[in-house]
């Protein structure tokens, strides 16, 4: 679930978006270049073994498969 807010760029500075940003640490925060900001709701238990689940799939697989490297990118 997330909630997509449309700024326009010059509504709010870079700085200001950081700021933003800092007072709102639990929640996953993004801005692209128009100014969208994505707003994602915080994952639970459910989902992180979702997310591991998944990645073993895909580890398991390029095993057999051996088609490059399966990364995972926790921020």
């Amino acid at each position: 679930m997330s909630l997509t807010v449309q700024i326009h760029k010059n509504v709010m500075s870079d700085e200001q978006f950081f700021e933003f940003c800092q007072m709102n640490r639990d929640l996953k925060i993004e801005r692209n270049k128009n100014g969208k900001v994505l707003i994602m709701a915080p994952t639970g238990s459910f989902t992180g073994n979702y997310n591991v689940e998944l990645s073993s799939d895909l580890v398991f697989w390029n095993r057999r498969h051996k088609k490059g490297k399966v990364l995972v990118i926790i921020i």
